[in-house]
């Protein structure tokens, strides 16, 4: 279902709660969907060295169909809830079927880890995801000597039990996640994997940063010295514990929420160091006149009474596109806002920037597509109904806008169980008012 032919709300309609006063909360966000699924497959690979173990694990329909994935693979995961252990072997059934639904993490890493078993592995999920990318995927495996039928969801994997490994040159331009698929089981093949990528840039490049760190974790040899190519020596994956961060992406909506209103929202434990963009997630929020102070164990953005427009490039960060869209909407009347850096986001659960044009200007605001980006004048917005596309951050970056705009209804806020299952819950404890001390001098 693309943008510019949505069809109607299938979802219940949310209305969007809206304050007039600035918010003061606190907020905890549960665990990153890009470690957690990483950490998965990782470990599904490295169980011949031993069990492995995952502590603050998202779950959320992403990582619960990642799950699905390995135990169709034949892995063992146990637990219930953030706490995994991952043993067994790579060993599906006959006629093992996996469900991608709409997770971009299953649909580009699992199909590697698949050509590791000796059984043909068929590979399908929602409607939706069958017009996502995944062909240079396909085409790089084919180039390594694996059998694929197929060159869009629903394709098969015919698993030979090994894979030779070698060169394989890639145009990751659509999306990073072609290559940390790779990447993630490059050291399981028997020559190890080198990955040129022959496109100007790989987007989301954070991403395949946090996959070769994760890669070297476990004892991975990997030589990223070169840009744009990658070399993964032939070796074991070690069993690990892992203890997942808290998902950063996922704590913008809320800090959004303060540079909205002008309001303070602390996020609980927002690491010190960390393997996910946080430096560029600031760098954004401080665009718009926020002011940032880290605690020991906490993290506080205080918006602007009022802030004007603002240029940023969000190439390696697209996936906060529909978040920063949704401030530069409720900016300063007439304020002009330029986001470039992401057209790959065309490719994405929706074609993110047709929908957020589209639902921008049906409530009144000006949001034009420009080949890279959009570019955003903010106008007085009415209320009206914001249509999720079955997209998680396009639902969340309704309720942003909501919380300005009075009357505004998101479509099937449910989307958020993709990544944030409690988000609704998590929204409507933010603006009751879970407050705390500011610290002196705020």
């Amino acid at each position: 279902m693309s943008a510019s032919g949505a069809s109607e709300a299938t979802g219940e309609r949310w209305p969007a709660p809206s304050t007039q006063t600035p918010v003061h909360a606190t907020v905890t966000v549960p665990g990153s969907k890009s470690q957690t699924n990483r950490a998965m497959v990782l470990a599904a690979l490295g169980t011949a060295e031993g069990t492995s173990t995952i502590s603050g694990a998202l779950r959320s329909r992403d990582t619960d169909l990642m799950i699905g994935a390995l135990k169709t693979l034949g892995v063992d995961v146990e637990g219930a809830g953030t706490e995994l252990t991952i043993s067994g072997a790579i060993a599906p059934q006959p006629g093992a079927r996996v469900d991608c639904g709409l997770a971009g993490t299953v649909l580009r890493f699992v199909p590697p880890v698949a050509t590791l078993s000796t059984e043909t592995v068929l590979f399908d999920g929602d409607e939706q995801a069958r017009g996502r990318p995944i062909a240079p995927l396909l085409d790089g495996l084919r180039g390594l000597g694996v059998a694929i039928d197929g060159d869009a969801l629903p394709f098969s994997v015919r698993g030979a039990g090994s894979v030779a490994g070698g060169t394989v040159e890639i145009d990751a331009s659509a999306s990073s996640q072609f290559v940390s698929g790779l990447l993630l089981s490059g050291a399981a093949f028997t020559d190890g994997l080198t990955i040129v990528h022959t496109g100007e840039s790989v987007p989301s490049a954070p991403h395949v940063a946090m996959t070769v760190s994760m890669l070297r974790d476990v004892g991975v040899d990997i030589d990223d010295t070169q840009a744009n190519r990658w070399r993964v020596a032939p070796g074991p994956i070690g069993a690990w514990h892992w203890t997942i961060e808290p998902d950063l992406s996922n704590a913008v909506p809320f800090l959004a929420a303060a540079v909205a209103t002008g309001g303070i929202v602390r996020v609980t434990g927002w690491p010190q160091v960390s393997i996910q963009p946080a430096e560029d997630i600031l760098a954004i929020l401080e665009k718009m006149g926020s002011v940032v102070r880290h605690g020991s164990s906490y993290l506080e953005v205080q918006g602007a009474q009022i802030y004007g427009g603002f240029e940023v490039d969000l190439h390696d960060v697209g996936e906060l596109t529909p978040a920063v869209a949704a401030l530069a909407a409720l900016a300063s009347d007439g304020a002009v806002s330029q986001l470039s850096g992401i057209a790959h986001l065309r490719g994405h659960e929706t074609d993110r920037l047709a929908a957020l044009s589209a639902e921008i200007n049906g409530l009144g605001g000006r949001c034009e597509e420009t080949p890279d980006g959009l570019l955003i004048t903010a106008r007085p917005l009415h209320g009206g109904v914001w249509r999720s596309y079955a997209d998680h951050r396009m639902a969340t970056a309704g309720a942003i806008v909501g919380l300005r705009v009075p009357g505004v209804e998101v479509e099937d806020i449910g989307t958020t169980a993709k990544t944030l299952p409690d988000f609704p819950q998590m929204w409507a404890d933010m603006l009751a008012g879970q407050t705390f001390e500011p610290e002196a001098g705020i």
